[in-house]
């Protein structure tokens, strides 16, 4: 050492202090890797990355190396100020003391919090850049790590310490799923980013929350006359009506109105001709979400579906266009059951159907009313109130003052709810 010039050293502290920032960095950078985007770009072909994605496969063995290198460095890099010291001012503790303060804060500022401060910015760049490097040093100092890892392991198992497995520890679950879909509102229309929470939120719901209310069910009667039966035909909503015999508990098939109309056409029209073109009733328990739903549709080729409950009661209808709705928002063709449930006063205030959704209020008017239990507005009064209220009766639900308009049969028919006057129906 005393044959070569200080310039030398100090030449080569600081080449030492450069090679211990990039190990902060890489350790930095690959550490705070978006995975997701990651496979993105080894799905794209991007070689760099697949060099990454295939050192973080086994990331206790990339640490290892990592660190044994920084570690070797700062060593270096503290031997190295030591004889540099001696070489300047001689034996002198005070000196080395100096010398040594020196050191440990170039190695702090140099080569750890700027460098992973740098990398914290720009993982994806660097993480690509440094795979390169890593690659062949992983595998230089593969014995040393192995060696250190198996005496951590042991260390571990001693200490009934269980480590999770790599592979397992990155799964992205739902919540983190719908944290990205709001974080990325600033690269995704409104629009877009709605239907995306949508689409994650449907696992959440079940059929009774959309469903076609009982009493809003349009069915046919096959006991009703011929005549009746015409005329209800020519006048329905909808595609596919249930029919039932004698009470609405007692459907015996699903009928297509295309069908019977042909029926129609014929001089010689008998119920037994309706009944034979019946297609089997779809029954669904009430607490099935709509996620599983819409999978069970597309198997089975099927549109509408009768929810039941656990005594097989009938308690509503679902159709696939109410689960599509729940996705990408109400379509422009609806049904009379599903329109007219809001009326607009010139107050602020919202004249609303007793028996109109609660989601449909929170999605359409943004409001917030809960619906972990009654789903319709009218169930939600006769929550709070415990009773069934008579017209003028006036209670505050969720921050929002409603007032009972109209009741009959034991139901509230129409209820005016207190809204901000900037509130828009949203379509």
């Amino acid at each position: 050492m005393d044959d070569i010039s200080l310039g030398v050293l100090f030449t080569a502290l600081v080449v030492i202090l450069i090679c211990s920032a990039f190990f902060s960095a890489s350790e930095t950078s690959m550490m705070a890797l978006n995975r997701l985007r990651l496979n993105h770009l080894v799905r794209k072909g991007n070689k760099s990355a697949k060099l990454t994605a295939k050192l973080l496969t086994h990331t206790d063995r990339l640490l290892g190396s990592m660190l044994f290198g920084n570690t070797l460095l700062n060593a270096a890099a503290a031997s190295l100020t030591g004889i540099i010291v001696m070489r300047m001012f001689g034996h002198n503790d005070w000196y080395l003391l100096g010398g040594t303060v020196a050191i440990s804060f170039a190695l702090l500022v140099f080569s750890e919090i700027m460098p992973k401060v740098i990398a914290a910015s720009h993982p994806e760049r660097i993480a690509l850049f440094a795979s390169y490097l890593l690659s062949p040093l992983n595998k230089l100092f593969y014995p040393v790590v192995f060696f250190a890892t198996a005496i951590v392991r042991g260390f571990l198992k001693v200490l009934r310490i269980k480590v999770q497995a790599d592979q397992s520890r990155h799964k992205v679950s739902l919540e983190e799923v719908r944290m990205l879909v709001l974080e990325g509102e600033h690269y995704l229309p409104r629009k877009h980013q709605r239907m995306l929470l949508n689409l994650v939120d449907i696992e959440r719901i079940a059929v009774n929350d959309v469903m076609i209310p009982r009493n809003q069910i349009e069915a046919l009667d096959l006991n009703a006359s011929i005549e009746v039966l015409r005329e209800q035909l020519a006048t329905c909503h909808h595609t596919l009506l249930p029919m039932y015999e004698g009470e609405l508990d007692n459907i015996i098939g699903i009928l297509h109105v295309r069908r019977a109309l042909a029926l129609l056409q014929r001089e010689s029209f008998s119920k037994e001709d309706l009944r034979d073109v019946l297609q089997d009733a779809y029954f669904i328990p009430s607490d099935t979400t709509l996620l599983s739903q819409l999978q069970h549709f597309q198997e089975r080729n099927l549109r509408v579906g009768l929810i039941v409950d656990e005594y097989g009661e009938l308690l509503g209808l679902v159709t696939l266009e109410n689960i599509l709705e729940e996705i990408v928002g109400d379509f422009t063709t609806q049904s009379p059951s599903r329109t007219g449930k809001f009326m607009r006063q010139m107050d602020g205030s919202m004249f609303v159907e007793g028996g109109t959704l609660l989601r449909d209020l929170n999605r359409k008017m943004g409001m917030h009313f809960p619906v972990d239990g009654a789903k319709t507005l009218n169930g939600l009064i006769l929550e709070h109130l415990q009773d069934i209220p008579e017209s003028g009766t006036s209670i505050k639900i969720s921050g929002y003052p409603i007032e009972i308009i109209q009741t009959q049969d034991r139901v509230v028919k129409v209820a005016r709810i207190m809204i901000a006057p900037a509130t828009k129906i949203v379509s």
